[in-house]
């Protein structure tokens, strides 16, 4: 079975943290490429950061200096340390891992409160 499980989301002040992790299983174990993107409502949803298995990382301006991308190839597991959070990164965040074509979540939200 193909599937992508996040947890780790919630509610936070600015300037707060919260990691999120997303375990991977079956072929998307294999995946080459695993990430993040996001969708805060009424918006596109736009890639965050994306980590690859020789730990090339990619990551959007908006979040860059404060979040950290990460996996554990043996747990199946990629991680996204957010910190000093601010309202506009309020969403729902998808993990994301690409195998033969893209896989997505089923999400989970952020929000971060002024």
């Amino acid at each position: 079975q193909v599937q992508l499980v996040e947890s780790g989301g919630g509610l936070v002040q600015t300037g707060g943290s919260l990691r999120l992790s997303c375990a991977a299983s079956g072929n998307l174990l294999r995946a080459k490429t695993l990430g993040w993107h996001r969708q805060a409502p009424g918006k596109q949803r736009d890639l965050v950061a994306t980590i690859t298995r020789d730990g090339v990382t990619n990551y959007a301006d908006s979040v860059k200096g404060r979040f950290t991308i990460s996996r554990d190839d043996a747990k199946g597991t990629v991680y996204l340390q957010m910190n000093s959070l601010k309202p506009e990164d309020t969403a729902v965040y998808y993990c994301y891992a690409y195998y033969l074509g893209p896989y997505w979540g089923q999400g989970t939200q952020v929000t971060v409160s002024s």
